[in-house]
């Protein structure tokens, strides 16, 4: 009898549970709006790149020439800076950290809500400083409906600066959520995480106008 037992449980297959792990669908969901957001900016892109090819030479360079490039510089700093500051939101997010655990000047202490209230506020300077920018160039004559430069120059920039506004009232969205919640947990986590895809979308499309517009001219 202990010979049948021993072989009938040789006979038996062992089934292992294998664990599947799905991707989160509001993650992928983001990931294929922020592709089609894509597509929106490669047919600014294309608009800018055909009035140049289209419009003299002379007058383009004579209106490029009324940007600040220095001024923009810094600008864009603080966006890409942004960045990271919004990766750290996110880290924290994902040990379910949501303020900081020293005084307010311990940066190293702080959780996804300091964080988070950081990159809030680089984004915002860097839309004050777009808005400067248009000021000073609607003053030296560059309007949206001056020439064809300042048309494709405007609505490129102009379309990033509302989407950077975008991210901006995502961000409060966040923070207030954050706030509302009893306890920091997945729901909040995930939210701070894909707000941060929006993000950096937004950060690496400013990169990419800022060296054509301003560097490449």
């Amino acid at each position: 009898m202990a010979v049948v037992s021993t072989a009938t449980a040789a006979a038996t297959p062992t089934h292992q549970h294998v664990t599947v792990n799905r991707p989160n669908p509001v993650s992928v969901g983001t990931i294929v709006w922020l592709a089609s957001e894509l597509m929106f900016f490669a047919a600014l892109f294309a608009m800018y790149f055909t009035v140049r090819q289209t419009m003299p030479a002379e007058e383009w360079a004579l209106q490029a020439d009324k940007l600040n490039i220095t001024f923009s510089t810094i600008n864009t700093i603080v966006l890409v800076l942004s960045s990271f500051t919004c990766q750290w939101a996110v880290f924290k997010a994902e040990q379910f950290k949501p303020s900081r655990s020293g005084k307010l000047y311990q940066f190293w202490t702080w959780g996804m809500h300091e964080w988070l209230t950081m990159t809030y506020v680089m984004g915002a300077f860097f839309i004050g400083g777009q808005i400067f920018e248009y000021t000073e160039l609607v003053h030296q004559g560059l309007t949206i409906s001056s020439s064809a430069y300042g048309s494709v120059f405007y609505m490129t920039t102009g379309f990033h600066g509302l989407h950077v506004t975008g991210g901006l009232i995502a961000f409060l969205f966040v923070l207030g959520r954050s706030f509302a919640a009893k306890r920091f947990g997945h729901h909040e986590a995930t939210t701070t995480i894909v707000t941060s895809y929006y993000w950096h979308f937004v950060d690496v499309v400013w990169i990419a106008l800022f060296a054509v517009i301003y560097l490449l001219q």
